[in-house]
């Protein structure tokens, strides 16, 4: 069975960091393209990064490029998202995802307020 499981969120002031993880199981996750997203209150759920299998390739959203990192520890099976300069905008909950499946984790949420 397909697991995601986010972990790592919480309350941070303006301007600080925190480190987002993703725990997989139930599929080769070495072999599959990850993605992070976000949903901010009111909204649809935004593409924000995106990882290779092998983690040689990403890509983000102009919302946080230059912010934020994605990157892949395959041998533990396990996804992570660094956030930098965290302003009350990044205010959301996150959810990990498996490319082209509908494998989605449960989101972790991440408030940033002072």
């Amino acid at each position: 069975q397909v697991q995601l499981v986010e972990s790592g969120g919480g309350l941070v002031q303006p301007g600080g960091s925190l480190r987002l993880s993703c725990v997989a199981t139930g599929f080769p996750f070495r072999e599959s393209g990850m993605s992070w997203y976000r949903q901010r209150p009111g909204e649809g759920r935004e593409l924000i990064a995106q990882i290779g299998d092998l983690g040689m390739t990403t890509d983000y959203s102009d919302s946080v490029k230059g912010r934020f990192r994605i990157a892949r520890n395959n041998g533990l099976n396990t996804l992570y998202l660094e956030m930098n300069s965290l302003t009350p905008e990044d205010t959301a909950v996150y959810f990990c995802k498996r490319n082209n499946y509908q494998h989605w984790g449960r989101g972790t949420q991440v408030t940033v307020s002072s």
